[in-house]
């Protein structure tokens, strides 16, 4: 075989030998990379609040009464001492034909009872002036000695007795007339003055200036002692309300600065938490689940002129500031896991995957500060997979 047809032989071997090693040569991961740098950093916890009146105040009937129309509108503003709903004394009862035969019975056993109590008094009255008369004849009789003085102490006794009796009628007869217009009054009044103004009444007025929020009985009729009437406030003195999860309330502070978001302006206002409570309470989330919360109460720091359309219960999305730097070196949350004791992430460096240890500080669940280990500019892989592995080459998406 000539030294020619040698040489390409030789030369197609070792084209085949390197299509071969390229073919089965193992190719490159695709990944996705994210660069580390410093950019700001914020730990929060947002949740749903809505707003609510600072001071608010519940009118409601100090007796049970008659309630007439209140003439207010939600919205309305009230001074100091105005009349806000007038009270009268509750109407009386309409008689049905049965009902009202028993009252006329009623009224003609009084008359009959007040002609028995005068009898019995014209005849205690009589008994009393018999007995005076007999007590002058025996004083007369013991001053002759005619009589002992044991019969004038029983004349005497006597009188005081038939004087008592006739005060006993007297107040009798006073019970049995009193009786009477009892009964007289309850059926001349049954049904007479029915929608008349009252001779008396009791006004109900603002203890402060304010607004009206609502309205709970608004037309006029019959209310019960303590029944709410209407709440008036100042919408102006608003308070955000929030409630979060009592894991997260740990986290609050007293100061702790606040951003409220898609309230239905531009622009996030600005708050500051004014108080946190002590007590939980359990709320079943729209999953099902039980969960432990706490009310946590914000004041708006912002200008009044910059949100002065929000009124009382509006909703609105609050963001509970617990940390934030301007200049934080961060990663992407995704790119760190779990390495023997610590955290590492994969970098890339020379175009293969090296796993790096890592120290972290902060986390807001999307980025986490980055203490020790990366610097700034260096490229990590996020969302690892178990294809990815150290010294594996990578080729960046």
């Amino acid at each position: 075989m000539s030294l020619k047809r040698k040489t390409g032989f030789i030369v197609l071997a070792i084209i085949i030998a390197a299509a071969l090693a390229w073919g089965f040569w193992p190719a490159p991961v695709l990944v996705e990379v994210a660069v580390v740098a410093a950019a700001p950093l914020r730990v929060s916890v947002e949740e749903e609040g809505q707003t609510r009146v600072k001071d608010r105040f519940v009118i409601s009937a100090p007796v049970a009464g008659y309630l007439q129309r209140i003439q207010l509108d939600v919205g309305d503003r009230v001074t100091q001492d105005q009349v806000l709903a007038v009270m009268e004394p509750l109407r009386p009862e309409v008689l049905d034909p049965r009902s009202r035969a028993r009252a006329e019975a009623q009224v003609a056993a009084a008359e009959a009872a007040l002609h028995a109590a005068e009898e019995q008094a014209t005849a205690a009255a009589a008994e009393t002036k018999f007995a005076r008369a007999e007590l002058a004849r025996k004083r007369k009789l013991q001053a002759d000695s005619l009589i002992s003085e044991g019969e004038l102490d029983a004349a005497t006794t006597r009188v005081r007795q038939a004087a008592a009796e006739q005060r006993s009628a007297d107040f009798s007869v006073d019970v049995a007339r009193f009786e009477l217009e009892a009964a007289q009054t309850a059926l001349q009044f049954s049904i007479t003055g029915n929608g008349a103004t009252a001779l008396e009444s009791v006004k109900l007025r603002a203890p402060v200036a304010s607004r009206v929020l609502q309205l709970h009985h608004e037309s006029e009729g019959v209310v019960a002692t303590g029944e709410a009437l209407l709440e008036i406030g100042d919408p102006e003195a608003l308070e955000v309300a929030v409630d979060v999860l009592s894991a997260d309330a740990v986290r609050i502070r007293t100061g702790t600065p606040v951003e409220f978001h898609r309230w239905g302006g531009e622009q996030p206002l600005d708050g500051v938490v004014h108080s946190i409570e002590p007590t939980g309470f359990t709320k079943v989330s729209a999953l099902g689940v039980e969960e432990q919360r706490v009310w946590v109460i914000a004041d708006l720091s912002t200008p009044r002129e910059q949100w002065q359309q929000l009124g009382d219960g509006y909703r609105v999305e609050a963001e509970f500031i617990l940390w934030q730097e301007d200049a934080v070196l961060q990663v992407p949350a995704s790119a760190l896991f779990r390495s023997a004791d610590g955290w590492a992430v994969f970098a890339v460096i020379d175009g293969r995957a090296r796993l790096t240890q890592v120290e972290t500080g902060r986390n807001n669940g999307l980025a986490t500060q980055i203490i020790a280990g990366l610097d700034a500019g260096a490229r990590v892989i996020v969302h690892p997979d178990d294809r990815i592995e150290h010294g594996v080459r990578v080729t960046a998406n």
